[in-house]
């Protein structure tokens, strides 16, 4: 492959992301909900899988505990979500969707599912899997 082919891919996965955060944002801010997208993932992570260590919550989502313990700290001032301590291991906490957290979610899933689909829209399953696999591929090709 020539330098000049792949010269712009940072540039180009860099632009798209930081349009498909626009438009997230411009989505949570119509349904009239202070959330940013960073939080959206990981309130949506909870609502899938119940209270979760703040651990799991990183390994879930594919971010570094700091910024995990950042966006639980809005989440939590926020009134979304909130920290309690492990009932057998009082060092460690948990975070747990409240009830404002689970509400907020179910106003905002239908306008995530719908930027989902935006985001697909006029391609396939396949052109799906490939880029996935394509994504795969260039994340493996740096060590964490």
């Amino acid at each position: 492959m020539t330098k000049l082919s792949y010269s712009n891919v940072g540039t180009l996965l860099d632009r798209t992301t930081r349009l498909l955060k626009a438009h997230f944002q411009r989505a949570f801010k119509e349904a009239e909900v202070d959330l940013t997208p960073e939080q959206w993932v990981l309130l949506d992570h909870l609502q899938a899988s119940g209270a979760s260590s703040q651990t799991d919550l990183a390994n879930g989502t594919f971010k570094d505990a700091p910024t995990v313990s950042r966006i639980i700290d809005k989440l939590a001032k926020k009134g979304f979500a909130a920290r309690t301590r492990f009932p057998n291991d009082r060092r460690r906490y948990q975070v747990a969707l409240t009830k404002k957290g689970e509400e907020t979610h179910a106003v905002l899933y239908p306008r995530v599912q719908a930027l989902r689909e935006q985001t697909w829209e006029g391609l396939t399953e396949d052109d799906y899997a490939e880029f996935t696999r394509l994504l795969e591929g260039i994340r493996d090709n740096f060590p964490e």
